[in-house]
């Protein structure tokens, strides 16, 4: 089926008309890469913008996180050393008149202004208390009925941890004033009266330190509590995000719909030090997907005028170009209707003209081509009539191997007939020899069996001839089904030719041939072991190395390269030959095939 659809193709280019086919060409070479290609690129150029502003995001946020960890970290400095001021505890602790008594209020409230006046991010200090001598003094404040029925007042005396709580306050100007404020103990050890510092964060250095004119941001607290944003008009209002307070940390980044804008925001969770209280930074970006659809609808544009461009030159040059292929036409009509009065002139000067000039004098020349193509003719058939005689010279030449094996056969008949039994068993052997090689050349595998029984054969033909000299022994591994296992034919006998005619040179009686196949994991180990003269070092590597040579040759020791050669374009590199060998010991030759089943 899919080739059949790309067969398709060159269909419809033949059958259309070729201001169609140019069109056709715009459209697969032009229109749809660009297409392609520019809505890729818008998208990628999109999502690049898209993650370029979300990670600005995250930069601002982060930076406010900074200043707010800054800011809270100080303050929450500046309440360690107030809290534990010798000045301050022992004058709340003092039960007589403050003004009468030992230790002075003006020392107290000097520290105090001194804390505000160094640290800009403080907007006040105040120290709540139950003691009532503290009636008037600047930073001090007697705790009402009411104060003391407040959570924060009464947490601030269970617990000495730091927290920090959002107050609100009406200015002259009767606006309510919003200020995240740190709360804790002030320890008065074994005094009657309690006391709470509060120090409440400047919103003028907030502003100061996080107003940005690309981002708006929101400071919320643990309670979902607005005590900063961009607009002041959402002080003390409730979020409107979607915050899990019951989380530990809340970091997540997103977008969301605001009318017709899409607003890109982040938030992250701030663990203010040394308290279990938490600030969440919202921070958000009302322009960026404006600008991103900026620059999506020049991306537009700019494929718009892409795709335009090109169409508009691909039809005015159609219409001209297939004028002038309609006038070639023309004139090879004429000519293939033997009419050869065609025009003398054709404009232009490219190949359509190269083409009219070729078509005159084809013209001129089709009588001559007639004439030759006659002689051509004649020609072909004296070809023919040669190959012919050729091969039936082949075939007279042709001797029929059958033939061969049919009359040892019967040379073997008579030699029985004459009781000469040595003589009928060696031409069987001869003639079962013959018949393996005549009907496994040319084939891919046979069965181990098989390939064991002719090298059988030849080493009983070989004892025959050598008597003494040449024993043999095969050995399989046990389970090893011969049958089953699939290898080249014509493999294993010039192995052990080589091992006789090399191995067993020099050895004048009780030669061993010992041929061993075993199985490991994946693979059939055949190796074939004689016990002749055997090689030194230096001949085992000559020997080695010619074989790695990958050259095909008839010579007896290359007679193993080729062997070595056919294993590995058969089965892979994975698989070969292995020679060892000891002077005076003997060369065992190892085979490494794979394990393929019949």
């Amino acid at each position: 089926m899919a080739k059949f659809k790309i067969l398709r193709i060159p269909e419809i280019f033949s059958k259309a008309k070729i201001k169609y086919q140019l069109s056709l060409v715009y459209l697969l070479a032009v229109f749809i890469p660009i297409l392609v290609l520019g809505s890729f690129m818008m998208k990628n150029s999109s999502d690049l913008l898209t993650n370029y502003y979300q990670d600005m995001l995250d930069t601002d946020n982060l930076r406010v996180k900074t200043v707010i960890s800054d800011v809270t970290s100080q303050t929450t400095d500046v309440s360690e050393e107030l809290a534990f001021e010798d000045a301050i505890v022992q004058l709340l602790m003092q039960e007589e008149n403050w003004a009468e008594g030992k230790m002075s209020p003006t020392v107290a409230v000097a520290s105090i202004n001194s804390y505000i006046y160094t640290n800009s991010q403080i907007a006040d200090i105040s120290i709540v208390t139950d003691n009532p001598n503290a009636e008037g003094y600047t930073h001090f404040t007697v705790a009402t009925e009411d104060d003391k029925l407040t959570r924060w007042y009464q947490r601030a005396q269970q617990e000495s941890n730091i927290f920090w709580e959002l107050f609100s306050k009406e200015n002259r100007k009767g606006q309510t004033e919003w200020n995240l404020t740190l709360v804790r103990q002030i320890p008065l050890g074994n005094s009657p009266y309690h006391a709470a510092l509060l120090i409440k964060l400047s919103d003028t250095y907030l502003q100061t330190h996080i107003l940005s004119p690309e981002y708006t941001t929101e400071l919320v607290t643990d309670g979902g509590q607005i005590f900063y944003s961009s607009k002041k008009e959402n002080y003390g209002q409730m979020t409107n995000m979607n915050i899990d307070y019951s989380k530990r940390y809340q970091t997540f980044s997103g977008s969301y719909w605001e009318g017709t804008n899409k607003v890109f925001y982040g938030v992250s969770t701030l663990h203010i030090a040394l308290s279990e209280s938490k600030v969440y930074i919202i921070t958000a970006n009302t322009h960026a997907y404006r600008d991103i659809t900026s620059q999506t609808m020049i991306s537009i544009a700019l494929i718009v005028a892409a795709l335009a461009l090109p169409a508009t030159m691909i039809f005015f040059f159609t219409s001209y170009f297939t004028g002038r292929v309609n006038r070639l036409r023309d004139a090879m009509r004429k000519a293939s209707k033997e009419n050869y009065d065609i025009v003398a002139e054709f404009a232009g000067e490219d190949e359509l003209s190269d083409a009219f000039k070729d078509l005159q004098v084809m013209v001129k020349r089709i009588q001559d081509k007639d004439a030759k193509m006659y002689a051509a003719l004649i020609k072909e058939q004296q070809l023919l009539n040669e190959q012919q005689v050729m091969e039936m010279k082949m075939l007279a030449s042709q001797i029929n191997p059958h033939f061969l094996y049919n009359t040892l056969e019967s040379i073997r008949m008579q030699a029985l007939t004459a009781g000469n039994k040595d003589v009928s068993n060696s031409i069987k052997l001869l003639g079962k020899s013959m018949r393996y090689v005549l009907e496994n050349t040319g084939t891919s595998s046979i069965t181990l069996k098989k390939e064991l029984d002719y090298v059988e054969n030849y080493l009983t033909i070989q004892k025959m001839r050598f008597g003494g000299r040449v024993n043999y022994s095969l050995e399989v591994e046990d389970g090893l089904d011969l049958e089953k296992y699939l290898i080249l034919p014509l493999l294993l006998q010039p192995v052990v030719e080589n091992a006789i005619l090399h191995g067993l040179e020099q050895v004048e009686e009780n030669g061993q041939i010992l041929i061993r196949v075993t199985k490991q994991d994946e693979y059939l180990r055949i190796s074939i072991r004689d016990n002749g003269c055997g090689m030194d070092e230096e001949a085992l590597k000559a020997l080695r190395d010619k074989i790695k040579e990958q050259k095909i040759d008839t010579s007896s020791s290359i007679g193993l390269s080729n062997i070595n050669r056919r294993i590995k374009l058969c089965y892979g590199e994975t698989y070969g030959m292995k020679i060892d060998s000891q002077l005076g010991e003997g060369t065992t030759i190892e085979l490494t095939l794979p394990k393929l089943y019949s």
